[in-house]
């Protein structure tokens, strides 16, 4: 099974790059089969990892970045590929 695990944070206004260069820098082990980092207005962004996995399997996690960094907890989700096209 493929798990995709999504991670995103919201810069302070301004910050954007800096977030963005943190979230480059990151590497919490393992070695997922893809990993993409992808950036919004308003200083958003957000890593999509791929995973050969159960849905509920442990596995590494981005943290989350220091508070003057971020407006708000970052978010979380988990998704279990059921098609590709």
């Amino acid at each position: 099974m493929t798990v995709a695990l999504m991670w995103e944070a919201r810069a302070v206004p301004g910050r954007g790059e800096d977030l963005l260069a943190w979230v480059r820098a990151q590497r919490p082990g393992g070695a997922p089969l893809r990993r993409e980092v992808l950036r919004a207005p308003q200083d958003r962004v957000l890593v999509i990892t791929w995973w050969d996995a159960a849905h509920d399997a442990e596995l590494p996690e981005l943290p989350e970045p220091d508070g003057d960094l971020v407006m708000r907890a970052v978010h979380r989700w988990r998704f279990e590929s059921v098609a590709e096209d």
